[in-house]
């Protein structure tokens, strides 16, 4: 499958809402996006723009030790994942296919621990601390949708 990639530069929390907002109005149900980052480097703040744009009215904090948070959003159910403290084994048990190609949206912390598990299709966004305002993210598509989604970004921007 091929991927379509790109980078974005954040230059303060407003730019990464923004980019959340922006692909979260294009998800429906059954998306996965992989998140991966250092500590620190903005996955939940994205994560929390992201439902919000969803019409989550909840607080969105990270399932570290939960591991999987549900939310309701206006249109359809967030879930917000949190892998760091699982294993390969564990998570394969978790019945994370059931998110996956559930009826809403799947955001998924520290993905690269359990990649094997992803579906073919989804959005593996790296954001990499610059300094206390600035990130680099770096955003691959898996497929479709995302792929069409950040080439439109390419193109025309947030």
């Amino acid at each position: 499958m091929q991927s379509v990639e790109m980078t974005y530069i954040s230059n303060s929390e407003a730019d990464t809402v923004k980019l959340a907002e922006h692909l979260a109005k294009k998800c429906r149900p059954g998306a996965v996006i992989a998140l991966d980052g250092d500590l620190g480097a903005g996955k939940t703040r994205f994560s929390q723009a992201f439902a919000k744009a969803l019409g989550v009215n909840e607080v969105v904090n990270s399932p570290t030790f939960t591991i999987i948070k549900e939310y309701e959003g206006s249109e359809m159910p967030f879930y917000h994942m949190d892998v760091y403290r699982v294993g390969m084994a564990e998570a394969d048990e978790l019945g994370l296919d059931e998110y996956f190609y559930g009826d809403g949206v799947t955001i998924v912390e520290w993905s690269s621990i359990i990649t094997p598990l992803l579906p073919p299709q989804y959005l593996h966004l790296f954001i990499q601390y610059e300094g206390e305002q600035s990130r680099t993210m770096r955003l691959t598509a898996y497929g479709e949708p995302f792929a069409t989604q950040l080439n439109e970004i390419k193109w025309r921007g947030i």
